[in-house]
């Protein structure tokens, strides 16, 4: 959405789309927003992975029957990818997990531009026999929103607060188990305790389990922040708010990037999460400075796009 609004700024004609899933679509009606809803996401089996993937090509062929586009851009959307490559259109892919393997075999040897922190290994993205040019910024993917971020809504959750993030354990490339809801209970001797739920929103004895957060408003207001994968978990250390990853994937590279940055973002495993979280509890940074430093993968994004039509 930060891409699409800076670049309609620049007056070009955009088209915003989602699947409709539990976490994209609440968002995108708190923000106002008004993507076009191109199939949805279902990863109960493989087989339904590959029965919307096909559905949603053929709903993107049908919205661009009447005038094809000249760039496409999407976070790794193998279904885009696909049928932008099969039109000519030029397509831009962004990249922050360097684990997801999956996702990178089908899109990445599609794309002409991969646009990637430099926190990720070049040779990464060039193992996926990739034609495109890889453009690396020195940033990461989520100082696009949190560069000048005001919290949007005000959490009355009580004090000290404690986030926690429900691992994704249907994504393709979850390949390791942990309990965050485990760690959610201990975690309540130490405060007030938010836990994120992936796909069911249901009442767990002495946590608050929201129907629908603003989590980059939340973490700015949290005391600490705990998940295994990366976005909530940089939203929060941008903002200064302590914020700890369980060691679950390898090639944590982005996160690392960040805390050698100076921005408070730490790993541990599973075991050691509680003894952690009671040593970081409350201890916010002041990291303006360091963020500022940071470079803006929307930017890069439009300088791309203004090659593409120059050329």
């Amino acid at each position: 959405m930060a891409i699409t609004k800076h670049l309609q700024t620049l007056k070009h004609e955009t088209i915003l789309t989602t699947r409709k899933h539990p976490d994209t679509t609440p968002l995108a009606n708190f923000l106002k927003e008004k993507p076009i809803i191109i199939g949805k996401y279902d990863p109960e089996s493989l087989l339904t992975r590959v029965k919307e993937g096909a559905k949603r090509q053929l709903k993107f062929c049908k919205l661009f029957e009447k005038e094809t586009p000249r760039v496409a851009i999407s976070h790794g959307s193998a279904d885009l990818c696909r049928v932008a490559f099969g039109l000519g259109t030029k397509v831009i892919t962004t990249v922050d997990t360097p684990y997801a393997e999956a996702v990178h075999r089908l899109t990445l040897p599609l794309s002409d531009y991969i646009v990637a922190s430099k926190a990720i290994p070049k040779e990464i993205l060039e193992k996926y026999n990739i034609k495109g040019e890889i453009i690396q910024f020195n940033g990461v993917d989520e100082a696009a929103w949190t560069k000048g971020f005001e919290p949007r809504t005000k959490y009355h959750f009580g004090k000290p607060l404690i986030v926690v993030r429900q691992l994704e354990e249907k994504a393709v490339y979850s390949d390791g188990k942990v309990d965050m809801l485990a760690i959610a209970k201990k975690l309540t001797k130490l405060g007030n305790v938010v836990f994120l739920s992936r796909y069911h929103r249901k009442a767990v004895n002495g946590l608050i389990v929201p129907k629908f957060v603003d989590s980059t408003s939340l973490v700015a207001q949290a005391d600490l922040f705990i998940g295994v994968g990366g976005t909530i978990a940089r939203e929060a250390a941008l903002q200064g708010t302590p914020a700890i990853t369980v060691k679950v994937f390898s090639n944590q590279q982005v996160n690392d990037f960040l805390a050698e940055k100076g921005f408070p973002i730490y790993e541990t495993t599973a075991s050691e999460t509680v003894k952690l979280a009671e040593k970081l509890l409350g201890k916010k940074r002041d990291v303006k400075n360091l963020l500022n430093e940071l470079e803006n993968p929307v930017d890069v994004i439009a300088d791309i796009v203004a090659k593409i039509e120059k050329n």
